[in-house]
């Protein structure tokens, strides 16, 4: 017995200073990178950035004020940059989210970012970590922050999740990607509104893969992006995504069309399942719902400080195949229209100073007023800044 216990002590003393040894003796005046490569490889360029959005904001329901507040609607920091030859890295972290690890990727759901690139051939690079979906859509792509208002497709997509990206580069104006990254709707019982439905097992390998093509034309003036996504959300249970970005850029003209689609065994989105919160029983998850949203957007350069736009999105949510208390059919039918004045006072675009108004009509057909839900109306009045600081 005392040998055992006097074993168990060296043990836990060993493991002690194990963990108290640093992984690399400090070195002044080099970089980690420099350590780990005995001064072999260096950091070739690095950079940091805080991105900062808050606002004013006035909520209406039905044309009568809901909610007056301040808010902090988003605050990043962002570091990017190479190192060696052919490799480099991405990290973003927003301070707005959920900060729990999630089951499936073991990282907090608030880093958006953790990622290597390797250029592996002139016409060939992967990209490993935590990543955006490479769906399509400029809305769905472009730095959230400059996004004043979501669809509520985009709203609802957990896009950036852990896995592997393979870009073939065709040309300089074409690109292929190959993406295998974590679906997190299919880790649990919690990825869905009201729960998995009873009598439908867990998936056991949880993927989302895509493949997409990105395209510029016409001098780069024309972008194309489109997507095909597939995976599983539980046993016979899936999800699919076609998904396609349009976009015109140049001078001082931004302009696109955004289609999406999605097909789902199991609503990931809890759009259509959140119309059955007032049944008696209470909510019910929805099964083999499809969501289709089109988004159109014209931004105008009217001066080098000022920039003016206008967006609309035009939704539809239903169901394909009867389920549960949820006939087939159309469930819901929104729209929104927005409109947004910026001001740049400086000569860059780093910082903006916004006037953004958004009307969003939420109508339900007879089928989700069956459920206890019904149509309303809401608007929003907001006079906000975003600032992107370059730290270095």
């Amino acid at each position: 017995m005392k040998k055992t216990w006097l074993l168990t002590c060296c043990l836990l003393l060993g493991m002690k200073m194990q963990a108290q040894e640093p992984l690399i003796e400090p070195e002044e005046g080099r970089t980690l990178l420099e350590r780990f490569t005995k001064g072999g490889k260096s950091i070739t360029s690095s950079s940091m950035n805080l991105q900062f959005y808050t606002s004013a904001a006035a909520n209406f329901v039905d044309g009568s004020l809901d909610e007056a507040a301040f808010k902090i609607n988003g605050v990043r920091l962002e570091l990017l940059g190479d190192f060696g030859k052919n490799f480099s890295y991405h990290f973003r972290q927003s301070f707005n989210k959920y900060s729990n690890p999630r089951v499936l990727d073991n990282l907090s759901s608030s880093v958006e970012c953790a990622s290597v690139g390797w250029h592996v051939k002139p016409r060939f690079a992967l990209t490993v970590g935590k990543q955006a979906i490479q769906l399509g859509g400029y809305e769905y792509w472009v730095n959230a922050i400059r996004v004043r208002e979501f669809s509520d497709f985009n709203n609802y997509i957990d896009c950036y999740q852990a896995g592997v990206n393979g870009s073939v580069i065709l040309s300089p104006t074409q690109q292929i990607n190959v993406q295998m990254v974590n679906n997190s709707a299919g880790r649990g019982d919690e990825a869905f509104l009201y729960g998995r439905p009873e009598g439908v097992e867990k998936v056991k390998v949880p993927v989302l893969s895509t493949l997409n093509w990105d395209g510029y034309f016409c001098n780069k003036a024309l972008n194309l992006r489109y997507s095909l996504s597939w995976g599983e959300l539980a046993r016979k249970r899936d999800i699919l995504y076609v998904t396609a970005g349009n976009v015109w850029e140049k001078g001082p003209v931004v302009a696109y069309v955004d289609l999406m689609y999605s097909r789902e065994g199991i609503d990931t989105k809890g759009l259509v399942s959140e119309l059955s919160a007032s049944l008696p029983e209470g909510g019910v998850t929805a099964q083999h719902v499809q969501y289709f949203t089109t988004i159109v957007n014209l931004d105008y350069r009217v001066h080098k400080h000022w920039n003016v736009y206008a967006k609309g999105a035009y939704e539809l949510g239903g169901v394909y195949r009867a389920n549960g208390p949820y006939e087939e059919g159309l469930y819901r039918r929104t729209w929104n229209a927005q409109l947004c004045a910026e001001y740049f006072p400086m000569d860059n675009s780093e910082l903006k100073i916004y006037l953004h108004l958004l009307y969003k009509q939420h109508g339900l057909t007879t089928r989700a007023k069956a459920l206890g839900a019904d149509d309303y109306s809401s608007q929003r009045i907001s006079l906000g800044l975003v600032y992107t600081i370059p730290v270095f």
